[in-house]
């Protein structure tokens, strides 16, 4: 464990340091920081909603009254998960305008109108925005338009020529809004042109394009080794870039997929043998336990190995909803997205689970997957219910004992680097005070 925590800083973390400092990077990092609590918080509605116990859904039913119950979870969602690429844009715009010194707010303010130009309308209802791109699945966009629009912004404010002042006297609040009055205007109506553009070209939902053009190089994909290999990839790639990999490439894994846990279904029913291997619930159960990343494994290894409070608070906080395979808080709270420090096992751990899961299942070790299950389901569990057998929950043991050990090298090496940029940091703020007083 040493020598490969010695041989990843000595490599990997000078280059993750320079990549993790970038200012676009950080104001993202520090945007879904931010949002946070309105996550863990949306976590907590999908738990109420999805816990996975018949007797827990059947008692809610009968004392609340049909599925009415489940309104106050939705109300939660909606106001959290559903509005999740609003929340990221205008947050991540307010962290990059205060690393310039600008102003924040109404760059916020600003993004938040750039970004609602670019949606199409609902289908359902042309006067409303669609549900399905203000959610993760929109967060590609958004934070593309935070940053380009914040930086169009920050370098307009700075031009004096541009700036309209007030006199002595009036309120700072109304001087700030003039301000910003100009910049805003030509931020606006560039991304107002941008659209009429995109319309024009053909391109009237810029989220649906977008969504189809990431989701086309898995189209096709069979039962295969390889297509499990790069549907993990993949998804997983998405994920680190903030985009909701699962939930974009969903449409296709269900396509190419869910018949074949269908005729596994059908085969086991009729007593033949079971036909597929890579299948919906070979994902579920042994990949992505506990979400994304087989991210449960990172809350383990934080627990084992990890020695910084805030840390072991945020794995505190996420441990129950990871139990049920809901891991936003631990995804943004982390974060993992765009964390340079996590790339490699967030990649990596997934990649090595479906290796051992197709190995597994091929030689015959365990059972082919023959029956769905929620996908709320806790890991372990979810392994015996879909192969009906001991060695489907053992297999799943196994796998969750593999990513905890893939993760705590990067955990270790990752508080170590935390701490030597705190105490960089303090030391600079040291330096800086007493060249104010004087004393250096």
């Amino acid at each position: 464990m040493g020598a490969v925590i010695k041989f990843l800083e000595t490599y990997f973390v000078p280059i993750a340091g320079r990549f993790g400092s970038q200012r676009h990077l950080v104001a993202v990092r520090d945007g879904f920081v931010s949002i946070t609590p309105l996550i863990l918080v949306g976590a907590l509605a999908v738990l109420i909603n999805s816990f996975p116990i018949d007797a827990y859904q059947h008692l809610m039913g009968a004392v609340f009254g049909g599925e009415n119950w489940k309104s106050f979870g939705g109300n939660l969602w909606t106001g959290t998960f559903a509005v999740m690429s609003l929340l990221a844009a205008i947050s991540t715009s307010f962290h990059l305008a205060r690393f310039y010194k600008a102003d924040s707010l109404a760059a916020a303010l600003l993004t938040f109108g750039c970004l609602l130009m670019l949606y199409a309308p609902s289908a359902k209802d042309p006067g409303a925005l669609p549900f399905t791109f203000l959610g993760a699945q929109g967060l590609f966009v958004s934070l593309f338009t935070a940053l380009i629009a914040t930086e169009i912004f920050v370098h307009l404010a700075g031009n004096p020529r541009l700036i309209i002042k007030m006199p002595a006297g009036v309120p700072p609040a109304v001087a700030k809004s003039f301000a910003a009055l100009i910049p805003s205007m030509a931020v606006l109506a560039l991304f107002g042109f941008l659209k009429c553009i995109l319309v024009t070209v053909g391109v009237t939902d810029l989220h649906q394009a977008i969504f189809q053009l990431i989701q086309a190089p898995i189209s096709g994909l069979a039962d295969q080794y390889g297509s499990a290999l790069l549907v993990a990839f993949l998804v997983h790639i998405l994920w680190f870039f903030g985009l909701h990999g699962t939930n974009i490439l969903g449409p296709l894994l269900n396509a190419v997929y869910l018949p074949a846990i269908n005729d596994n279904i059908a085969a086991f029913q009729a007593g033949q043998p079971i036909p597929h291997i890579v299948t919906i619930p070979f994902f579920d159960a042994f990949v992505w336990m506990g979400g994304a990343g087989c991210t449960i494994g990172l809350v383990a290894a934080i627990f084992i190995a990890g020695k910084r409070k805030a840390n072991r608070s945020i794995a505190k906080l996420g441990a129950a909803p990871i139990a049920f395979n809901i891991n936003e808080p631990i995804m943004f709270g982390m974060p993992i997205v765009l964390n340079p420090i996590y790339l490699i096992p967030f990649v990596l751990t997934p990649l090595v689970l479906a290796t051992t899961t197709y190995v597994a299942i091929s030689t015959g070790i365990v059972p082919r997957t023959i029956a769905m299950m929620p996908w709320t389901t806790p890991p372990i569990i979810g392994g015996f219910l879909v192969t009906g057998s001991v060695m489907g929950a053992l297999l799943a043991a196994v796998n969750l004992t593999i990513s905890i050990l893939i993760y705590i090298p990067f955990v270790i090496m990752g508080e170590r680097y935390e701490a030597r940029e705190e105490a960089e940091r303090e030391t600079a703020a040291g330096a800086g005070a007493d060249a104010k007083s004087g004393r250096i």
